[in-house]
């Protein structure tokens, strides 16, 4: 019974990218064979790896961009032995075509959010919050708040990491205001980036794939339905937890930091990027990551105006010399250069989601894909095997969850598309280990805001869970 058990949480995560129909027609079912349990052997046994990565110290990317190339080579040696030569071949272009979209378009969202950082955008925001000297209690709703409307526009790792900052410097050697802070900043974070094509890597996804429903095409506009549902999600955990939160006022402490030059275009230029994506994808009816690569050059030229003119910031004391300094590559003084801000994107995550991508896509090829859909949104129905969604992605990374949903393509409503959108999200918050926010602040609050702390408001977080599903199939009925 166990293996049996644990057999359905590995298929339901299965992730994959691959079209059956790739194969012209030739696509064997492996699910029964040597080839495919050994494929599931090795995804599991990377998995394992992924998830042990805070004791091993191995960077998530390498297990999985092994397991990849070790399932598409025991699937092409097959093939080939069988007499289809191209088969595996063009499933697996067809698996680089998609991630290839995504990667090109999470760069340039991250070289972004990089600038922001490097020019004090989220620096200037912390120390802002710092020196106002605000209570424990209305610091931990200021936090949260900005967690949830930071984290559709920025990723949710970016802004968990900046709002714990804040509670770090103002919370002191308080361990009961920081956990609970955390936990906070967590769900936010997570429910804020559920009702924003940009907010997650989930939601993306599904606005990219363009998904047809009975009512239409899951366009931009449509994830904003999910506001309420997902203000639900934090608010729910967030008031029960406020009256543990201590009632107490700490020092106020720090200095003011200021934004560099440029800082603020920065900010306006993204937001241009944002609308430039949104159009390509809407009226021309282009990828939207065309439109994203179109916004990077606006980054570029505006890098290249700083550069032409770095001689402004100089103030005379030798400050613009220091911060030239530290923007130096190859021994050349520039005041800005895009290309540091794309080098310090995050590659691991990247390369993860390569590993991820192919290694699912090849076990998707193989035939596992079918077998869980049938088995979940047939015999338990989709609102049912959507909620089950939301619950695994609390266990493992909501990526592979998400991207098995998108490859088996059920028949759904609009409505139940976007209620896996939203427990794909969220549901990583009922964990510490769900969530990249959550995993990222057990490093930076080490000690203080830990899995077993977390753990213990596990029962709110759920309830605010269930509440955002109820929430979305009554306010959004319509779309079911």
């Amino acid at each position: 019974m166990h293996a049996l058990k644990f057999l359905f949480v590995l298929l339901a995560v299965l992730p994959g990218a691959a079209l059956a129909a790739a194969s012209g027609g030739h696509n064997m079912d492996l699910t029964s064979h040597w080839v495919g349990y050994t494929a599931i052997a090795i995804f599991a046994l990377a998995y394992l790896l992924v998830m042990a990565e805070e004791f091993t110290h191995l960077r998530k990317s390498k297990p999985v961009i092994l397991a990849a190339g070790l399932i598409w080579s025991m699937i092409a040696w097959y093939y080939a032995s069988h007499g289809f030569t191209t088969e595996a071949e063009a499933a697996v272009r067809h698996n680089l075509l998609e991630y290839a979209e995504l990667m090109l378009f999470l760069l340039v969202a991250m070289t972004y959010i990089n600038a922001m950082d490097e020019r004090n955008v989220f620096e200037a925001l912390r120390s802002w919050l710092v020196v106002r000297g605000f209570g424990f209690r209305k610091l931990f709703w200021i936090t949260g708040l900005l967690a949830f409307f930071i984290s559709p526009v920025a990723d949710n790792l970016t802004t968990a990491l900046l709002m714990c900052a804040v509670v770090l410097a103002v919370g002191g050697s308080n361990s009961k205001f920081i956990l609970l802070a955390c936990i906070n900043i967590v769900v936010a974070a997570n429910a804020g980036g559920a009702f924003s094509p940009f907010g997650d890597i989930t939601t993306l996804m599904v606005w990219q794939k363009a998904i047809e429903t009975p009512q239409g095409v899951v366009g931009f506009g449509t994830f904003f339905v999910l506001f309420v549902p997902s203000m639900v999600n934090w608010l729910v955990p967030a008031s029960i937890m406020h009256f543990a939160v201590p009632n107490e006022q700490p020092g106020a402490g720090g200095k003011a930091v200021a934004m560099k030059r440029g800082a603020r275009r920065i900010i306006v230029l993204f937001l241009l990027t944002i609308v430039t994506a949104v159009s390509f994808h809407n009226f021309l009816h282009m990828p939207p990551v065309v439109g994203m690569l179109t916004g990077l050059a606006y980054l570029q030229f505006f890098g290249f105006f700083l550069k032409k003119t770095y001689h402004r910031e100089s103030n005379g004391n030798g400050e613009a010399a220091i911060e030239l300094e530290h923007d130096s590559q190859m021994g050349d003084l520039v005041a800005f250069d895009v290309f540091n801000k794309i080098a310090r994107a995050e590659w691991d995550t990247l390369l993860f989601f390569y590993g991820v991508v192919l290694c699912v896509g090849g076990l998707g090829f193989l035939g596992y894909l079918s077998l869980t859909s049938e088995l979940m949104y047939v015999q338990l129905g989709p609102t049912y095997a959507n909620v089950i969604v939301g619950l695994l992605s609390a266990i493992v990374d909501n990526i592979p969850v998400m991207f098995a949903v998108l490859t088996m393509q059920p028949d759904m409503s609009m409505g139940q598309w976007l209620l896996v959108t939203l427990t794909a999200g969220v549901g990583g918050s009922l964990l510490s280990i769900g969530s990249a926010a959550g995993v990222a602040l057990m490093g930076q609050a080490r000690g203080r805001y830990t899995f077993f702390g977390h753990l213990k408001w596990a029962p709110a977080i759920a309830l605010g869970y269930a509440a955002s599903i109820y929430v979305h199939i009554w306010i959004n009925s319509a779309l079911f």
